[in-house]
C-alpha cells in the first residue's frame, strides 16, 4: 500500500512518537485527536470554530449518514467533504458499535450483521462489502472495515467467534476495497478483549491482509486498568513502526498519556464534547461541574491561563446561569472550552515529544493535584 504515514520524530525514553499523517485532503500531525461529528457535524460548533481550534480531522459515522441522508444522497451531493463543507481529512467508522447497541440487538451471522433501523423499525441486512462500499460513496479520507465484537466481560468462546468474525471480514473489506478507485485508505481493525492470545491472533490476521492503518477496537469498554494497559502495550508493540496506530473511543486524559508513551497516534472520543453538553468542563487541576451552587457568584474563568474564547470573556457564574437556564450557548461555550483543552493537550504533547521531553510532560500532568475549582 502507497506510504500515508511517516514518523517524524521519537522520545528517547519511551514510545512516544510525533508523525505525519498524509490524506488526499491535507494532513494531520500526530499523535491526534478526532473530535466526534457523526452525522457530519459535532454539536454545538460550526466548523468556523473546529478550523479555530486547531482540529485537523474529525470523524463521521457511516451508520448514522446511511440512514439519513443516505450515502447516495450523500454522493450526489459531491461526497461528504463538500456536504458538509469541511475541506480537512475525515475518518469515517463503519458504526459497527452503534449497530451492535442497537435494541432489539443484531443478529450477526458471517454472511453479515441483521438489524432495525432505530429510526423506524426498518429491517436491515449489512454485509462487510456493503460498509465498504457506504464509506467509498461518502468519501471520508479514511475508512474502517465492519468488525465484530461482543461487550465486555464476554465469555473466551464469544471473544474467539469474535475474532475469527473479524479477520474473515477484514479480508472481504480489502478485496472490495481493492475493487473501487479511490484515493481513500482502508484500516484495519484488531480485536480480541482483554485476552492476548486473541488479540496476538486479530493482529496478526490484519497484517497478513494488509492495510493502511491499524486500530485497536473494543477497548476501555470497562475493563481493569491494568488490563486495559497490558492489551495495548502487546498490541502496539506487535504493529508495525510505519503505520499509524488508532486506539478507538479512548479519550480520558491520563489513558491517552499511557497509550502514546506506549506509541498510539490517534485518539476519537465523545468525552469533551458530551460532558461539555452535560456541564463538565475540563481543566488541568481537574473537572469543574459548572451546575453546582458555588460557582453562582464565581467572576474566574474556568482556567485561570486558558486562551480559549470561553475564558477571555466569560465567568464561571455566567456559565452556571446559561446551563442552569438551558441556553444554547451553553453547549456552545462549554464545548469550545472542552475541545480547546483536549486540542490544546495534543499539540503540548506532540512539542514535548519533539523537544525529546514527554516523560516530563506526562508526569507533570498527572501529578497535578486538585485544587479548589
Amino acid at each position: 500500500m502507497k506510504t500515508t504515514f511517516s514518523v517524524l520524530s521519537r522520545d528517547p525514553g519511551s514510545r512516544a512518537r510525533t508523525g505525519l499523517l498524509r490524506t488526499a485532503h491535507g494532513r494531520v500531525r500526530t499523535p491526534a485527536f478526532g473530535p466526534v461529528a457523526s452525522q457530519g457535524a459535532v454539536k454545538a460548533l460550526t466548523h468556523k470554530q473546529l478550523r479555530e481550534l486547531g482540529a485537523e480531522i474529525l470523524l463521521v459515522n457511516a451508520y448514522h449518514l446511511s440512514l439519513r441522508p443516505g450515502a447516495e444522497e450523500v454522493a450526489r451531493l459531491g461526497g461528504i467533504h463538500r456536504f458538509i463543507s469541511w475541506n480537512r481529512p475525515l475518518l469515517s467508522d463503519s458504526g459497527g458499535f452503534q449497530v451492535y447497541s442497537l435494541t432489539p440487538p443484531p443478529r450477526i451471522k458471517d454472511e453479515g450483521v441483521f438489524f432495525s433501523s432505530h429510526l423506524d423499525g426498518t429491517k436491515i441486512f449489512l454485509r462487510p462489502e456493503d460498509a465498504v462500499d457506504i464509506q467509498v460513496k461518502l468519501g471520508a479520507d479514511i475508512i474502517m472495515p465492519l468488525d465484530c465484537f461482543p461487550a465486555y466481560p464476554a465469555p473466551e468462546e464469544k471473544l474467539r467467534e469474535a475474532v475469527r468474525r473479524t479477520s474473515l471480514w477484514a479480508g472481504r473489506c480489502r478485496a472490495r476495497f481493492e475493487e473501487h478507485d479511490t484515493r481513500q485508505q482502508l484500516w484495519g481493525i484488531a480485536q480480541g478483549g482483554v485476552d492476548r492470545d486473541l488479540r496476538r491472533r486479530s493482529i496478526d490476521d490484519l497484517l497478513d491482509i494488509g492495510f493502511s492503518g491499524y486500530a485497536l477496537g473494543g477497548l476501555g469498554l470497562g475493563e481493569p486498568k491494568t488490563r486495559l494497559l497490558d492489551i495495548v502495550s502487546l498490541c502496539l508493540e506487535r504493529l508495525p513502526d510505519d503505520k499509524p496506530r488508532y486506539l478507538m473511543g479512548l479519550g480520558y486524559v491520563a489513558d491517552i498519556l499511557e497509550a502514546v508513551e506506549r506509541g498510539a497516534d490517534f485518539f476519537d472520543c465523545v468525552l469533551p464534547t458530551r460532558n461539555a453538553r452535560n456541564g463538565t468542563l475540563f481543566t488541568r487541576r481537574g473537572t469543574i461541574v459548572i451546575k453546582n451552587q458555588k460557582y453562582a457568584r464565581d467572576e474566574r474563568p474556568i482556567e485561570d491561563g486558558c486562551a480559549c474564547y470561553t475564558c477571555r470573556n466569560f465567568s464561571r457564574a455566567y456559565l452556571r446561569h446559561l446551563y442552569e437556564r438551558n441556553e444554547i450557548g451553553s453547549a456552545v461555550l462549554n464545548t469550545i472550552h472542552n475541545l480547546h483543552f483536549y486540542l490544546d493537550f495534543f499539540r503540548e504533547m506532540r512539542q514535548s515529544i519533539d523537544s525529546f521531553s514527554f516523560k516530563e510532560f506526562k508526569r507533570n500532568f498527572i501529578s497535578r493535584k486538585e485544587e479548589s475549582l
